[in-house]
């Protein structure tokens, strides 16, 4: 067993396995600008996640700013607070102003029936968030989105994989973007996508990231530099061999702290969504200090003694970051600041032995006063 575990851990292929993969590199002599590594994984990728079209991207955070950009909006976006910086700070950069709404306690995404009263003649977007592979309302959302006209694009950084009744999570909206950092469920060790349907957006979308070039002499946008290298898709292939043996194991891993922490006073763990094939990317705790004994930071800090490196995740709220002091007018969240005080993510990975899990469960259980 480890001395030290971490909210997560890398997964990799072996390194026999890698190494033959880039060995094609080195036969092609192309490392970057959609190279064939480059597009063999978005084949594959747009096949497993069930989506119509698929643009990779070097990062997530780059993939949701792009994906915005492509969408040429003007005003306010809805979204969340309760959301990794990545999220606000892509509006932000934008030019648009986030306008923030509360989640539901339950699975820790937007609260739909909260969203409606929210748009106003500025309103351009909605931008939710999918939360520890849990799900958004799309249904509402989408009929949200059409009764008032307005873009729905969705950062589903944590539902790789994720499925809804069936269809693939990231095709809903007229965009979503994936995230494939080296600690998701899927990684191609930094990287991200932006799904979608419309074939125009995507033209827009892939001049953005390569510089606005339209053709060998002309360029008319204003583009990035977003392009993933030939190393990461490669990487990415590896990993999409043995994405659904990780994903079982992370399943089993949930199973044992379910079963371990059930009916722990004072300990909430999230409910399972109905129609959800999940992609068991984290497993959040809500402590709740009156009936448990002690506060979230001081189990946070119990753990770490004990070499268990919890997540306050997430913890600050975006609209209550230093950077957006002022800035904006802030909706009242209280569902999401009591969540942000209360939450903590426990170890999760394919390779963390059972042992550990029940170590981490026992030691949660003794604290309790």
């Amino acid at each position: 067993m480890s001395d030290q575990l971490y909210v997560t851990r890398s997964t990799m292929p072996t390194f026999e396995e890698y190494s033959d993969q880039i060995r094609k590199i080195w036969e092609t002599c192309w490392l970057t600008n959609m190279g064939v590594q480059h597009n063999e994984l978005e084949k594959l990728l747009k096949e497993y996640l069930k989506v119509r079209n698929i643009s990779l991207m070097c990062n997530g955070h780059l993939a949701l700013e792009l994906g915005l950009q492509a969408m040429r909006l003007r005003g306010e976006v809805i979204t969340t607070p309760f959301t990794f910086a990545s999220t606000t700070h892509a509006i932000v950069r934008n030019g648009l102003k986030p306008v923030f709404c509360d989640i539901e306690e339950e699975n820790f995404t937007m609260d739909a029936d909260k969203i409606e009263s929210l748009i106003t003649d500025e309103t351009a977007a909605i931008l939710p968030v999918h939360v520890y592979g849990n799900v958004c309302d799309v249904e509402k959302i989408s009929r949200l989105a059409k009764k008032y006209h307005l873009k729905v694009i969705y950062d589903a950084a944590h539902a790789f994989g994720v499925t809804y009744k069936g269809r693939g999570i990231a095709s809903y909206g007229d965009a979503s973007m994936v995230s494939f950092h080296a600690t998701k469920v899927f990684h191609t060790i930094e990287g991200g996508a932006v799904c979608f349907s419309d074939d125009e957006y995507g033209l827009d979308l892939f001049r953005l990231k390569n510089f606005g070039i339209r053709g060998p002499e002309e360029v008319d946008f204003v583009g990035s530099n977003a392009k993933m290298n030939e190393f990461e898709a490669a990487m990415g292939i590896c990993n999409l061999r043995h994405i659904g043996e990780a994903i079982e194991m992370r399943k089993q891993i949930v199973g044992i702290y379910r079963n371990n922490l059930a009916g722990t006073e004072g300990i909430y763990l999230q409910k399972e969504q109905q129609h959800v094939g999940s992609n068991y990317a984290y497993f959040p705790i809500v402590i709740d200090e009156k009936q448990y004994g002690l506060s979230r930071n001081e189990l946070f800090d119990l753990l770490k003694e004990n070499g268990i490196h919890a997540r306050k995740y997430f913890y600050p709220l975006t609209n209550r970051f230093h950077c957006y002091q002022s800035m904006y007018e802030e909706n009242p969240t209280p569902s999401a600041l009591k969540i942000a005080n209360r939450i903590l993510t426990l170890p999760l990975y394919p390779e963390l032995e059972k042992e550990n899990v029940e170590r981490i469960c026992d030691i949660i259980k003794g604290a309790q006063r």
